[in-house]
Formats: C-alpha cells, sequence, structure tokens
C-alpha cells in the first residue's frame, strides 16, 4: 500500500524544489519554443508609416475618416500531454534519486511552465498497459495532481509498452498537442509508431537513465534482476572484460536511440538520476527558440 503521508511529502519537496526554477526567463523560452494553433485577430489601431496596406481595416477606416490597421496575435491556449513510463524499470537508481522520481520531477517543472502561459495540462501513465488518465485542465492544482499520480503509481510496475500508450494518446487525442514522452525507453516495437506521432502532434522524448545502467562500479560478483521481468543474472563485475562491453553496449543502445530520434525529426532530451533536469530544459528551450 502507498504510505500517503510520505506521498504528500514527497510531492511537496518537489514542488518547492521546482517552483523557484520557473522563472521568467524559462517561461518566455517555453513560449517562443512551441507555437500554438494558428493566429486570431487582437484589435485596430491607427495606420502608421512602413504598415502593410493588405492589413488595412477598411469599414473602421471608412466610419472614422482615418486608415487603420488590423493586429493579430497567436492564439496562444496550447493542449500538453505527459505520456510518462511507470514500469518497473523505472524504480531503479543508484545516485540522490530513482529515475520515478525524477520522472515526477520533470513533469511538475514542465507542468508548472506550461501554466504559466495559461496552457492545459494532462497525463497518461503507463507500463505494460495504460494505468491513469488525466483530462488536459490549466491550473496549480492540476500540476500537484499530475506530480503526485506519477509518484503513486508505486504499484502499477510491469513490463513497457510505448506502442501502446501512442496509441491509447491517439485515441483520445484528436487535435495536434505538445507531447512530453517521459521513459527509459527499454522496449522495442515502439519505433514505427513513435513517427507517426511526431506526425500528428509536437513530440518531444525524453530520455531518463541512471550513471550505473552506463558503466558499472567494480564491486565483484553481484545479483542483476530485471524489475520489469524478474529474471536475474550474475556478473563478475571485477571483470574489465565485462565492465567494457556493458558500457559498449549501453553506448550502442543510446546511439540507437538517437538515430531513431533523428530520422524521425524528433526533438529530445536526455536526463540522468544524478543530474539536475532544469539545466537539459533549459538549453532545450532556448535551442528551440534560436530555431524558430
Amino acid at each position: 500500500m502507498i504510505d500517503t503521508i510520505e506521498l504528500m511529502r514527497k510531492v511537496g519537496n518537489i514542488r518547492i524544489l521546482t517552483s523557484h526554477l520557473v522563472d521568467e526567463q524559462l517561461t518566455g523560452d517555453y513560449h517562443s519554443s512551441f507555437r500554438g494553433q494558428g493566429i486570431e485577430f487582437d484589435e485596430v489601431r491607427e495606420y502608421t508609416f512602413g504598415d502593410d496596406i493588405r492589413d488595412i481595416d477598411w469599414n473602421v477606416t471608412a466610419r472614422t475618416g482615418f486608415p487603420y490597421v488590423k493586429r493579430y496575435s497567436e492564439e496562444r491556449e496550447l493542449t500538453v500531454m505527459f505520456v510518462v513510463d511507470v514500469s518497473g524499470s523505472q524504480s531503479y537508481g543508484s545516485a540522490s534519486r530513482l529515475k520515478s522520481e525524477l520522472a515526477a520531477e520533470l513533469t511538475c517543472l514542465l507542468s508548472l511552465t506550461s501554466i504559466r502561459n495559461q496552457d492545459n495540462i494532462g497525463l497518461i501513465l503507463f507500463s505494460d498497459r495504460i494505468v491513469k488518465t488525466i483530462p488536459p485542465r490549466k491550473g496549480r492544482k492540476a500540476v500537484m495532481r499530475l506530480v503526485r499520480e506519477v509518484l503513486a503509481a508505486d504499484e502499477a510496475y510491469g513490463g513497457t509498452d510505448i506502442a501502446g500508450a501512442l496509441n491509447f494518446l491517439a485515441s483520445i487525442l484528436h487535435r495536434k498537442a505538445v507531447v512530453f514522452l517521459v521513459s527509459d525507453f527499454q522496449d522495442t516495437g515502439w519505433e514505427k509508431r513513435i513517427g507517426t506521432t511526431a506526425q500528428r502532434h509536437d513530440l518531444i522524448c525524453c530520455y531518463l537513465s541512471d550513471p550505473y545502467e552506463k558503466t558499472l562500479p567494480n564491486v565483484g560478483l553481484v545479483e542483476l534482476e530485471d524489475p520489469e521481468t524478474g529474471e536475474a543474472v550474475w556478473i563478475d563485475t571485477s571483470s574489465k572484460e565485462v565492465r567494457n562491453a556493458f558500457e559498449a553496449n549501453a553506448e550502442k543502445r543510446t546511439g540507437e536511440l538517437k538515430d531513431i530520434f533523428k530520422s524521425n525529426g524528433i526533438d529530445t532530451m536526455f536526463f540522468s538520476t544524478d543530474e539536475d533536469p532544469i539545466h537539459a530544459v533549459r538549453a532545450f528551450f532556448r535551442q528551440r527558440a534560436r530555431r524558430r
């Protein structure tokens, strides 16, 4: 059973940790990074030298006797969906936090930034099934609910079905949205589905990892267990050959993931349990803002 008091303590800690990070600069970079759904009429004002004559509002001009032009603004309101992996592998963490806690912290940081721009935020939690769905809503309470649900998914552990989660997303979300897919991508058979999702939505993949998933420490003979399948294997970490092979396999997998994302035109952020996620988020927003 979930310890409610402990859960709320974690939610409160994450809120405090992330709230002060969401400053005006980050909010502005976020705003510049994601396009709205179009443009809408904003106001009319008097014509000034240099204005495009195609923007002249002839009805107002005729009524006032002075030339006026129409002004437009971006139709800003976005739907932002967080599709968060809560499978068994998310329970791992050798550093200061578990991957599940990193996912909750990242979700809080991004959702707080979203609501400061008056966007709607929603959530899909998945493992080898759909665990929880929260329809898009506005407001700070929506942020805290998202974080609470990510942290409370301790008993939802199992395998990973990324394609199934994206298929479910397509079935409930019919308008274009910003989609943050938060996972360690320890799954197969999702490559085609992720490309289809990227064609329909503004998809950003957030790859979570832990230092010990890339490099084995030299601690002798240890038993490693797959948290999703329960399969266990003994490994001699004192062997340099074993450690080198492990590191080479991890680098190969990361390279394959980058190739998949790049070939589908998908923006990606990489996070590790031993690093503060704010640095990667800031760099990502600024890069996208410059590209726009």
